[in-house]
């Protein structure tokens, strides 16, 4: 049996293997399907994780010494998929693709969320090279110039008031012709002088060449009409799914309390409604999406296993 099964191979399930681990348990397996490390492979650059300053490194240079470390202190790796977690009795059933199974003391579930794409022509060939979803990650690399962002409720605006202190201009393109976001955000918005509303819009294509990318073609959905914007980053703000699938009752709803967006509820040292389950990361509520906070996460997840265990001993 497993002192502790980990869901998920981003910044925030490494950390809690890294900890449980290193924190005396010998029998600690990671669930990932793919190359641990998350999301923040994908990014060219790292510029806002604390001690971590080197501009030729990218995302994946960056995970790589987190993994190293993680299994040197004897962090196991099953690439399998997590069909589900279930609770029976004291211990945690984790049921793989394929029906088999492994026991476990404690889960702690790091599947974090994924940003939706908007669709447009252009989106998947420049993402990470002038497409983002990240504000605060690559705000920086387009200071002084002018960007784009899509998206009309309340983390576009704030991620497009963000973005305006750094930036020249931020044109902010939105299908509707009010914003859905709460209303004193949109006020503090609207009182920005280089936020420039583009309403009844849509991003149509994002163009560029091998560098990345060079304009953004929006479309009136009104007029059909078309203009381009001459901006060299594209930032896409239009939800995110929870990657919430494991935690689903084989029956119906979720095994723990959830809000109305999916997210788990958790309290401060990453907790769920379930005795022995904890969550960390962008799975949560009120996530940051931060790699540094994710990993924050998992550490407060980990030493709170750690705690269980040895109370249950």
């Amino acid at each position: 049996m497993l002192d502790c099964a980990i869901i998920g191979g981003g910044p925030a399930g490494l950390t809690a293997g890294l900890y449980t681990t290193r924190g005396g348990l010998r029998n600690v397996t990671m669930f990932e399907t793919g190359m641990p490390g998350g999301q923040i492979t994908q990014s060219s650059e790292i510029e806002n994780y604390p001690g971590f300053f080197e501009h030729d490194k990218t995302g994946m240079d960056f995970m790589d010494g987190w993994q190293k470390q993680c299994f040197h202190f004897g962090l196991k790796h099953e690439m399998k998929k997590v069909e589900r977690v279930a609770k029976t009795g004291e211990y945690f059933i984790v049921t793989l693709e394929g029906g088999e199974t492994a026991e476990a003391k404690t889960v702690i579930v790091c599947t974090g969320s994924t940003p939706k794409r908007a669709g447009f022509k252009g989106e998947d060939a420049f993402f990470g090279k002038g497409v983002s979803t990240c504000a605060t990650c690559d705000g920086f690399f387009y200071k002084g110039k002018p960007v784009t962002v899509l998206g009309g409720g309340d983390t576009a605006l704030e991620e497009a008031y963000y973005l305006s202190n750094i930036v020249s201009d931020v044109y902010l393109v939105h299908r509707r012709d009010t914003f859905r976001a709460a209303p004193s955000t949109v006020e503090r918005v609207m009182k920005k002088e280089n936020i420039h509303p583009v309403l009844d819009s849509v991003v149509d294509e994002v163009l560029g060449d091998a560098m990345g990318v060079t304009s953004v073609r929006v479309k009136n959905v009104k007029t059909n009409e078309t203009k381009i914007l001459e901006t060299p980053g594209l930032f896409v703000f239009v939800g995110h799914d929870v990657n919430n699938g494991v935690l689903k009752d084989v029956n119906s709803g979720f095994i723990c309390e959830m809000n109305d967006w999916g997210q788990v509820k958790v309290d401060l040292s990453m907790r769920t409604s379930v005795e022995g389950l904890f969550a960390a990361g962008d799975l949560r509520i009120e996530a940051p999406k931060q790699v540094v906070v994710a990993a924050g996460d998992g550490a407060t997840a980990a030493l709170q296993v750690i705690s269980y265990i040895q109370e249950q001993a």
